[in-house]
């Protein structure tokens, strides 16, 4: 008999010994790590989904009621520049179940082709994905600003590569490409009909400049995967859909009726009112761009530095002078690596994601999700002071 699959540890599960000894400092844990919202739902859409309670009697439709859809080509229109029919979007029940099981829907679709290309800085599931679909995942280089460097993949991979991910605004760099950037690299995809999956879920939080979708360089062989988590701090209300190319929307939709892949109906309601109402998600993008700049700025004063990109969502941080480690207990003076960072953070009470969980290459930095609230973040800032100052 083969030798049974064994899946590896969930990444986040590796926190658990720092996030007790975060917990155990005086004021409590400042968790930094996941990135889960804590900032209220609009009330809008609370509203939306007790009024819809009657929905949830019978059988939603899978690929999301068509105010729903509607709803999501409003949103793209109007924030995003995109425009796309209703036939031309597919909810799905959150998009980590989506980013996770794509890989295998596709290569059901196609089976001459066996690869997955995603950044080599990445959010873990892309990878994961492809393992789950039987597939080889590929990491590809990024360039010095975290972006795809689509030169540097091989011509076997690009032959082979069933999909290729795309992630900007980043989880967990924060890099944010331009539409001229995502011309591009479809481009570069569609000469090789290798399929376009961007993942675009930060899309929102960006400040100071355009707002961007690799829609906008087309929808042939492209999809755009967008959640209500952040945006509208409906985490829990697994609540996601996936845009672009009429053709490959049509057969997921069609794959999810089989799987009973379904967003409650209540919930897809709430959904659709979310997508409707811009003033709560322009709030929620002050609110980060308030907790970005407070951390920048201690940063600044500190021996440690933000060298990621302009996404106010996540910051990715290493040591300033990585030839002078942080002393912590046991460790020697060497290169700052990920996990002696983070366990300096967890010392003073604040939990963050060592940056080996999006990466094997990436030992010298931790990321920080600012969804805590201000005070929260001030306090984890004032308690860090004394141990990571310069």
């Amino acid at each position: 008999m083969a030798d049974p699959f064994v899946l590896p540890p969930y990444p986040y599960d590796r926190l658990d010994v720092l996030k007790a000894r975060a917990s155990s400092v005086g004021g409590g844990l400042v968790d930094c790590s996941i990135g889960t919202p804590c900032d209220p739902m609009p009330e809008v859409v609370v509203w939306a989904m007790a009024q819809s309670a009657d929905a949830g009697i019978g059988y939603p439709p899978s690929i999301g009621s068509l105010g729903l859809r509607e709803a999501a080509c409003g949103w793209m229109l109007r924030r995003l520049g995109v425009e796309v029919a209703p036939d031309q979007v597919t909810s799905c029940v959150g998009t980590k179940e989506a980013v996770a099981s794509l890989p295998q829907y596709l290569r059901l679709r196609d089976r001459s082709r066996d690869t997955v290309l995603s950044p080599e800085v990445a959010y873990p599931t892309y990878a994961m994905g492809a393992t789950l679909a039987g597939c080889r995942s590929v990491p590809v280089p990024v360039d010095a600003e975290w972006h795809l460097d689509l030169d540097r993949v091989s011509d076997e991979d690009a032959e082979r590569a069933l999909l290729l991910w795309i992630n900007e605004p980043s989880n967990p760099t924060g890099s944010v490409a331009s539409n001229e950037w995502y011309a591009k690299a479809v481009d570069w995809a569609r000469r090789r009909g290798i399929i376009v999956a961007s993942d675009e879920c930060y899309a929102e939080f960006v400040a100071d400049q355009p707002r961007s979708s690799a829609l906008n360089a087309g929808t042939d062989g492209v999809l755009a995967v967008h959640s209500l988590s952040k945006r509208s701090n409906m985490a829990g209300m697994r609540v996601g859909f996936m845009a672009g190319d009429e053709g490959l929307i049509h057969y997921l939709g069609e794959v999810r009726k089989h799987a009973g892949l379904m967003i409650p109906g209540p919930i897809q309601a709430a959904a659709a009112v979310a997508l409707a109402d811009d003033d709560h998600v322009d709030e929620q993008l002050a609110r980060y761009a308030e907790r970005r700049a407070l951390w920048i700025d201690w940063l600044d004063r500190s021996d440690l530095v933000h060298d990621g990109g302009p996404g106010t969502f996540y910051l990715w941080i290493r040591s300033r002078d990585e030839t002078s480690a942080i002393p912590v207990r046991g460790v020697a003076d060497e290169h700052i690596r990920a996990w002696e960072l983070a366990a300096r953070f967890a010392e003073t009470g604040t939990l963050v994601a060592p940056g080996d969980l999006y990466g094997e290459r990436q030992a010298h930095h931790v990321r920080v999700a600012l969804v805590q609230p201000l005070e929260r973040l001030s306090l984890a800032l004032e308690r860090m002071t004394t141990t990571l100052r310069r």
